[in-house]
């Protein structure tokens, strides 16, 4: 299902659930019933709710978007270790420069089409994938360099195969989301517990007030959704956050199309 119809759905699940309960409340509502007997103590309170409600969603929106930030960079410093190994490999011989390259390629492929499926499903690394990477650390090294050139390409690429290392490791910690059960139970009952002070002010049936319940519930489920998108980017935003290693692998791109 596309995340825009996730969207589309919640919000206007959300508007739909508000406006329905406010109507058949007002059905029940006697005639004698004078709403302006809400004493200001539940206005106030309800103007703090709200309030403390904004400075969660609002910390939880830019944890999110750090999270989200720090993940997509953790993508880009792993393609571009693997990227400069493969040009600095352009130092060896022949065959020790084409099999780096064929063990690279294959790895960053297998992470492009499977992996990545993996971390959405799973939450973690695949064993394949650190295998094949593996593979690259091997290649270079245990090659002995025989040359000068050689020798001087031989430790900045081994430096570079350790950032990439690292950076898959940090790629698969992010792979799970980053906000906890009980911070999604808090955003989720703050979200029910905001909303349900429309019904404590005794909001009335009249178009403006209906209209600003909807929209109010509608903002509150696209933040909530907003959250869950920043969550987990290698999930639900798998294509952009494999930019890097499409753009410096472009062959790949294409063998995998």
């Amino acid at each position: 299902m596309s995340q825009w119809l996730v969207l589309a759905l919640v919000m206007a699940s959300a508007c739909v659930v508000v406006l329905a309960i406010t109507l058949l409340r007002h059905r029940r509502i006697p005639d004698d019933d004078d709403p302006t007997e809400t004493p200001d103590v539940i206005e106030y309170m309800t103007m703090m709710i709200g309030v403390v409600y904004a400075i969660v969603l609002g910390l939880a929106i830019a944890g999110g978007w750090e999270a989200r930030g720090a993940a997509h960079e953790n993508v880009r410093a792993e393609a571009q270790a693997l990227h400069e190994v493969n040009e600095r490999a352009q130092a060896y011989p022949a065959a020790v420069r084409d099999r780096i390259k064929k063990d690279i390629d294959a790895y960053v492929r297998y992470v492009v089409d499977e992996e990545w499926q993996v971390m959405a499903d799973r939450g973690e690394l695949s064993d394949r994938g650190t295998e094949l990477f593996s593979r690259v650390r091997k290649d270079v090294a245990g090659y002995e360099p025989r040359t000068d050139q050689e020798d001087r390409a031989y430790q900045p690429m081994v430096d570079q195969v350790a950032v990439a290392d690292d950076a898959r490791g940090s790629r698969g910690d992010s792979a799970g989301g980053a906000m906890p059960g009980v911070v999604w139970f808090g955003l989720i009952a703050g979200a029910l517990v905001t909303i349900g002070m429309i019904f404590t002010l005794q909001i009335r049936t009249s178009p403006p007030e209906l209209l600003l319940a909807g929209l109010f519930s509608a903002l509150i489920a696209f933040l909530l959704f907003l959250i869950w998108e920043f969550d987990s980017p290698f999930s639900r935003d798998a294509g952009t956050a494999a930019g890097p290693f499409l753009d410096l692998f472009p062959a790949v791109d294409s063998t995998a199309r």
